[in-house]
């Protein structure tokens, strides 16, 4: 908690979704964002294991009032994942129906990829804010790995999804990769201020989380000096 702040980083195989061995391999992160005082939350990601996550909120005497997307691909919010079904964000809404945030440029994505309707989304432009109870989440769109990937701004976090990791970035060889969109958000994100903590959306580091400023020094997608080096180095 952090002044009437709920935060917090789950881990898929070890914190939900334990024994999921797509879970496990994947290692997801999913995050639980909200007001501490009113006990209300939003959902980052919902996918593997929604009721595993809800039962969290449970024991933690939390509300769910809706859930926020960075991006379309299965591992995130369901859906077929090469030839494996994964539960997710439909499960999720078959049970608690809230609003789901997304980007409007991710949006059809999303309906397409998990099956729920566009009555379901709530499309945002690049800046708008969610509040949720008396805390403000600030939406960034950070387009390249996919269109409408979008990162979260909240009490000195930044929960970046698969935009930028701790050690490398989001592919862009997939539908709707756009490597020189990339390399654009992840200047977008080096330029924020205050040092924000970085969760991302994958543990592919041995740490869960460390400040922009240690990313940008020590992550090799920060070594590209220009466009042209970054579509050598990761294009």
């Amino acid at each position: 908690m952090s002044q009437g702040v709920y935060f917090r980083q789950l881990l898929s195989g070890r914190d939900f979704a334990v024994g999921d061995p797509i879970a496990t391999q994947m290692v997801n992160f999913s995050y639980l964002i909200g007001d501490a005082a009113r006990r209300e939350a939003v959902l980052v990601d919902p996918a593997y294991a929604p009721d595993d996550l809800l039962a969290v909120l449970a024991a933690d005497d939390i509300t769910l009032t809706g859930v926020l997307v960075t991006h379309h691909h299965p591992d995130h919010v369901g859906g077929d994942l090469m030839g494996h079904p994964l539960s997710g964000l439909a499960d999720l809404l078959g049970k608690e129906p809230v609003p789901v945030h997304v980007n409007r440029n991710e949006a059809e994505w999303v309906r397409r990829t998990t099956g729920v309707s566009s009555t379901d989304l709530t499309e945002h432009e690049h800046d708008d804010v969610v509040a949720v109870g008396d805390v403000p989440i600030r939406l960034l769109h950070t387009p390249g790995h996919t269109p409408g990937s979008q990162c979260f701004l909240v009490d000195g976090k930044l929960v970046a999804g698969d935009t930028l990791f701790l050690q490398g970035c989001g592919r862009t060889d997939f539908p709707g990769g756009d490597p020189d969109a990339l390399y654009t958000s992840l200047q977008q994100l080096a330029a924020l201020t205050g040092d924000p903590v970085v969760h991302p959306g994958h543990q592919y580091s041995p740490e869960p989380k460390a400040p922009l400023s240690e990313v940008r020094r020590s992550n090799m997608v920060y070594q590209a000096r220009s466009l042209e080096q970054f579509r050598s180095m990761f294009g």
